[in-house]
Order: C-alpha cells, then sequence, then structure tokens
C-alpha cells in the first residue's frame, strides 16, 4: 500500500504517505463547495505532473553531468464545468543559468514531456509545457 487517506469531513482529506509518514492535505476548490485553504485534489493532480516532469529531467541531467538544482515550475490550471475535470494543465520551468547546447536541452524536454505522469494522463488533457532556458 502507498497512502492511507482519512476523510476528515467538510470535504478535506488527510493522506498519509506509508513510506515516510508524510501528510499532504486537501480542500475543496472554492469553486465546488469547499473553503479553498489547502491543494485541491485536481490541484494534486497538476503538481504531481510538474514534479514528476522535473524529477524525470533532473534524472536525465544527472546521467549526464547536468545540476538543475533551483529549477522553478509555474503551475496553472484549466477546468472545465461539465463534465466538471481538468481541461488543461500549464507548466513553465525557469531553469538557472545553464550552459547548454541544443541537444542537451532537447534530450531533457523529450524526457521530461515523457514523464511517468504524462504518459499516465489522458490524451485529451491538454498540456502547455515551456522550457525557459
Amino acid at each position: 500500500m502507498t497512502a492511507s487517506i482519512l476523510y476528515q469531513g467538510d470535504l478535506r482529506c488527510k493522506a498519509t504517505h506509508l513510506q515516510s509518514g508524510t501528510v499532504v492535505e486537501t480542500d475543496a476548490p472554492t469553486d465546488n463547495r469547499g473553503k479553498g485553504e489547502k491543494f485541491s485534489p485536481t490541484d494534486t493532480l497538476c503538481v504531481a505532473l510538474a514534479t514528476c516532469l522535473i524529477t524525470t529531467m533532473a534524472l536525465k541531467a544527472r546521467d549526464m553531468n547536468i545540476e538543475l538544482k533551483d529549477t522553478k515550475c509555474d503551475v496553472t490550471k484549466h477546468m472545465l464545468k461539465d463534465p466538471r475535470r481538468i481541461a488543461q494543465i500549464d507548466i513553465t520551468l525557469h531553469f538557472p543559468p545553464l550552459q547548454l547546447d541544443k541537444e542537451q536541452k532537447s534530450t531533457l524536454e523529450n524526457t521530461g514531456n515523457n514523464c511517468p505522469v504524462a504518459k499516465s494522463l489522458h490524451p485529451d488533457l491538454k498540456m502547455n509545457i515551456e522550457y525557459n532556458w
């Protein structure tokens, strides 16, 4: 088992990662009767995509003797109403100053675009990923 989730009432959940004991709490968004005081479940999906993307790139970068530390990812979620679902995720990566050639950048971008979370999402979900080198 990966996690244990407790519904706490008031549209909030507490998820505990069993291996580490780390806790993530969610709240329904304000546009869906929640308080919006924590990440919503759809926010966590978008964050999962961004963190998978940069982590997968960092693994590849490590093999290439490149350090991606201090890379920042900005994430924007776009929802549809009927049926309620995520329509689009925009991710912009801002890299620290790096001396990379076109081939290295292409390799890293291809790695990010093919991260496990990206490959697990429905093909109708639009993902806009911008790499700011």
